[in-house]
């Protein structure tokens, strides 16, 4: 998923000039079709959380820190790639009629 350093999260970025890879449209589904995600899906042994704490060299708080980081930063990548469609914006104040 990630790699983790003491100096925080390294992610695979994509080759300059490529597209990144996007799902087929058959997978693609409305937004009131979403359900939310069962924590069951995800399988995060105690290894894991081992290694991650590891990876910070034992520090609990820059572990947590480089999930949030890299949590921030996939929240981000999911909004930039939102359509412009899906996207809230603040309501146009109307303009008066005549």
């Amino acid at each position: 998923m990630f790699s983790f350093c003491s100096c925080g999260i390294h992610m695979p970025r994509p080759k300059r000039g490529r597209p990144m890879p996007r799902e087929p449209k058959s997978t693609d589904t409305l937004v009131s079709e979403v359900q939310p995600a069962n924590p069951a899906d995800f399988d995060v042994s105690e290894q894991d959380i081992d290694e991650a704490i590891a990876a910070c060299e034992g520090d609990a708080r820059a572990t947590i820190r480089a999930l949030l980081v890299a949590y921030a930063m996939l929240e981000r990548d999911m909004s930039l790639r939102a359509s412009a469609g899906f996207m809230r914006r603040p309501a146009r104040p109307r303009r008066p009629v005549g």
